[in-house]
């Protein structure tokens, strides 16, 4: 009797939606700086890839030499471009600027780039596997992009199959006012089931108000898991039926904060994905420990892409002996030129922590 093969059941896919821009990060040398490939939506895609997630990227690249690099960085990270339309606008451009602790500031060129110019044709080719959808950043709330990004997300929240993830990605130079930029954000938030957030993004879209009251209104709008990042102390969550949780964060060498938060991202995309919650049903129904691990994985991650210049998340390393569900380790993440993973001072097992909302 032949015994019945099993087919290995392939990972959820997971969609990211936005921009995929060029870095100038400025040097030591004052004028020197040095292009590397970003843009939020492109630099999740990668965190992804690089946690042993299948990822398929819909950006709008551009045919000249700075979308080239984008084009040949994401092949090369093993991401799927197939949804990622060919655009005649150039490449939008981010010159990206440290103060003495490392903190990133951005000055963006993107009058007529190719990252606004979505049609609705290019957003209705969303893979049909998509699991989670991550979207937000620049092009979220930057039109005409907007609009149309909005509408395709729309689809998948009526279908109620796929989990949406959101993350703002603030920018107030761009936005201009918090009042229109809580109208963009809110709307946006509206329409996903995970929203992440840093505090400086929360504290100027809602001046004098606690992190508590924004996230308990992000949750009153539709949204199911709130975190908010809060820099060198960590994360705070807020889940629709958990209640919220807070985690420590992880002492660092800070090179520069690039690309840190999206690593968090990625980091917590990719625990969420490792448990199994890829549904808005499982997400409703979370375990707060499992949350919990699942911050904690995010902030190790970010914690690590501090030490590296420029957005540069680091890779998983094959975990055989260990539960899919393990919280990561700095031992379990590596980078190309091996470096990178010093201590990062991880704390001692802590217990859910309460935060009152």
């Amino acid at each position: 009797m032949t015994e019945p093969t099993h087919v290995t059941k392939p990972s959820p896919i997971v969609t990211v939606i936005g921009e995929a821009l060029i870095d100038l990060v400025q040097l030591d040398l004052p004028g020197d700086y040095r292009a590397r490939p970003g843009g939020s939506p492109f630099n999740v895609a990668i965190g992804l890839t690089r946690l042993g997630h299948r990822t398929a990227l819909m950006a709008r690249l551009a045919d000249n030499t700075f979308g080239r690099m984008l084009r040949t960085q994401a092949e090369a990270e093993g991401i799927d471009l197939t949804y990622a339309p060919a655009a005649a606008e150039p490449t939008t451009l981010a010159v990206v600027s440290m103060d003495s602790e490392g903190r990133a500031s951005y000055d963006f060129y993107l009058d007529g780039t190719a990252d606004w110019q979505w049609t609705d044709a290019e957003t209705a080719r969303t893979p049909q596997d998509t699991a989670v959808l991550h979207f937000g950043s620049v092009a979220s709330w930057t039109p005409p992009a907007a609009e149309h990004i909005h509408s395709a997300v729309q689809r998948l929240r009526t279908d109620g199959t796929t989990l949406i993830s959101y993350d703002p990605n603030v920018r107030p130079a761009l936005l201009g006012d918090p009042e229109p930029g809580r109208h963009a954000v809110e709307r946006s938030v509206g329409i996903a089931h995970l929203v992440k957030a840093s505090r400086e993004d929360v504290e100027w879209l809602y001046p004098d108000t606690s992190i508590e009251r924004i996230a308990a209104h992000w949750l009153e709008l539709g949204a199911l898991l709130v975190v908010i990042t809060d820099g060198p102390d960590g994360a705070h969550a807020f889940h629709t039926r958990a209640g919220g949780l807070s985690r420590p964060g992880r002492k660092v060498a800070v090179v520069d904060t690039v690309g840190a938060g999206d690593a968090f991202t990625a980091g917590l995309l990719g625990a969420l994905l490792r448990h199994g919650l890829t549904t808005p049903q499982t997400l409703g129904t979370a375990d707060p420990d499992v949350l919990a691990i699942a911050v904690d994985d995010a902030i190790l991650v970010s914690a690590l892409t501090c030490e590296r210049l420029g957005a540069d998340p680091p890779t998983v390393r094959s975990r055989p002996h260990l539960p899919a569900q393990a919280p990561l380790e700095a031992t379990d993440l590596t980078f190309p030129d091996g470096t990178g993973l010093v201590d990062t001072g991880s704390p001692t097992p802590q217990p859910v922590r309460s935060v009152k909302s």
